[in-house]
């Protein structure tokens, strides 16, 4: 995903103003009136991931910029329910209780590890036909059917502050001390998930998800933080439409995205 950034227009901040004074008056309510969010899906073949099947979440290669952040893919890799094969520390699938993994998901480095050097950086296919290239060399999809990967879900984009105004001040006096005012700052959060199919060498796909919103610091003798979790809301959008996709439950005769039995992770 490129992103271009752009200086804060007049408009920009004036919605930021309105979004903050908006969050002061949902103090005690909920958070979400704070956020934006889209979700959006975009399918080019219609295939569905077994049970019996694994994927792999990489994060895309940036030569320039910044690229997606280790967490949220830690986050996505949990959100999307799949026995997670090599599992780091204090990371648990999320799965309802009975609920059947839907897939198999490869761990990230150990992947690149198995598959050295064809998905490093500076290496790693950038589309569908370097993907076709890539599975012509000796030796590929050999190693590919050893370790069981057959889908491989790109994920780009990141969170960034995009804006923010007012001003928060504290003081110590003698006998007296506090902070007074109101500060706040914007943050947006656009990620992209694409999907490959490692034995056909095409593109399934395409999930998007986009949040933006406002957190406030407010001066009220001690500071008072109202944070708005965009990343997480994000994580949390992505993978759900994500696990839909992978499953297939917008394909005819799909089979139910969670079955009864076994225990949940």
């Amino acid at each position: 995903m490129n992103v271009t950034a752009q200086a804060p227009r007049a408009s920009d901040k004036r919605a930021s103003s309105v979004r903050a004074g908006a969050c002061l008056v949902i103090l005690g309510s909920a958070l979400a009136g704070c956020m934006t969010s889209k979700v959006d899906e975009t399918r080019q073949m219609a295939s569905a991931v077994q049970p019996n099947e694994s994927i792999v979440i990489l994060t895309k290669p940036q030569l320039e910029g910044v690229g997606t952040e280790g967490d949220f893919l830690s986050c996505v890799q949990e959100g999307l329910g799949g026995e997670l094969v090599h599992p780091q520390d204090g990371q648990s699938s999320k799965r309802s209780k009975g609920e059947v993994s839907p897939f198999k998901i490869y761990g990230e480095q150990q992947f690149t590890d198995a598959m050295f050097p064809w998905f490093e950086p500076s290496t790693a296919p950038a589309n569908a036909a370097g993907l076709k290239g890539l599975l012509e060399h000796p030796g590929v999809t050999e190693r590919l059917a050893q370790i069981g990967v057959r889908y491989v879900v790109w994920l780009d984009g990141n969170t960034r502050r995009t804006g923010g105004g007012g001003s928060v001040s504290c003081a110590i006096g003698p006998g007296v001390g506090g902070c007074f005012g109101v500060g706040w700052w914007d943050k947006s959060s656009d990620y992209v998930a694409t999907v490959w199919d490692l034995q056909t060498a095409t593109e399934l796909g395409t999930v998007t998800t986009d949040v933006t919103g406002t957190s406030v610091l407010i001066g009220a003798i001690a500071p008072i933080p109202i944070i708005t979790p965009v990343q997480s809301t994000a994580c949390n959008r992505l993978s759900e439409q994500l696990r839909s996709f992978l499953v297939g439950s917008d394909l005819v005769g799909a089979p139910p995205a969670a079955a009864t039995g076994g225990g949940g992770g």
